[in-house]
């Protein structure tokens, strides 16, 4: 079995201090194989808030897997922006923008969906495409896993504009055998199959960190992946000791994601708009 801790919108500078040791020790008890950021590490990618985050990462119990959000580069900068939008990153974070990990069970693969250009919009390429397909090859059964920033789907209720390339995107990996997309951005958790393409599982974390809560307490995922099982287990916290508030579990049946069982809220008083 594979454990991914998969968190996401930290954004140090707009974060809760005393939220800090709450998710560590949570990191810790969940005692995971890797632990994967899904960008924003930062609220307006200073260096401070560079700094901040670098030091939460080292304080990590396990190893951990990053890519850039729309927020990890400059706003307000945009000088910064238009000509070193990774400087800050790269020396604090990763100097690799679209890392990889891998065990014997799990393929991980980083893709940075930032455009410098349309600083909240994110955007997939088709030479990024291509390049992140290339990744899983000879990887043999093992799962795969894609890690990203921007959501490849929005429900009806979300007012941004979606990803430029996400529907492409989503046709090509699902051809190319990922099986589980990890995201953040929109600071809610969602949990199920893609509508466009159910052989691949969307798993959208919550904010870990920010107090910009969008209906949602600080919160984050535990993905357990065995035997072609995924048991997607969300944690969140309203200030105290992050607890189990619900569980999903899926299995891969012929290339489609099938639930097994319902969906299991745990404390209905924690608002999670699984879809």
């Amino acid at each position: 079995m594979t454990r991914l801790v998969h968190l996401s919108d930290l954004h140090f500078g707009k974060h809760s201090p005393d939220m800090e040791p709450l998710l560590l020790k949570a990191i810790e008890v969940a005692d995971p194989d890797l632990v994967v950021v899904s960008g924003d590490f930062t609220q307006r990618a200073r260096s401070s808030q560079f700094a901040a985050a670098r030091d939460f990462l080292d304080r990590l119990s396990a190893p951990w897997l990053g890519v850039p959000g729309n927020h990890d580069t400059p706003l307000d900068e945009i000088w910064v922006r238009m000509f070193a939008p990774w400087r800050r990153y790269r020396h604090a974070i990763d100097a690799d923008l679209e890392p990889r990990w891998e065990n014997q069970d799990t393929v991980v693969v980083g893709v940075n969906t930032v455009n410098r250009f349309s600083w909240q919009r994110g955007r997939l390429s088709q030479r990024r495409i291509v390049r992140t397909c290339a990744r899983f090859r000879d990887t043999g059964e093992r799962c795969h896993v894609i890690a990203l920033h921007h959501p490849l789907q929005h429900g009806p209720e979300v007012d941004k504009r979606l990803m430029k390339g996400a529907g492409v995107a989503l046709a090509e990996f699902a051809e190319c055998g990922a099986q589980i997309v990890l995201s953040g951005h929109l600071h809610n958790t969602i949990v199920a199959p893609f509508r466009a393409a159910p052989g691949l599982l969307f798993v959208q974390a919550g904010t870990g960190l920010s107090t910009r809560q969008r209906g949602e307490p600080n919160s984050f995922n535990i993905l357990d992946i065995k035997d072609g099982t995924v048991t997607v287990m969300t944690l969140a916290s309203e200030g105290r000791e992050f607890d189990e508030v619900a569980r999903n579990t899926f299995r891969d049946e012929e290339g489609v994601w099938r639930r097994v069982g319902q969906a299991e809220p745990i404390d209905s008083t924690v608002r999670l708009p699984f879809v």
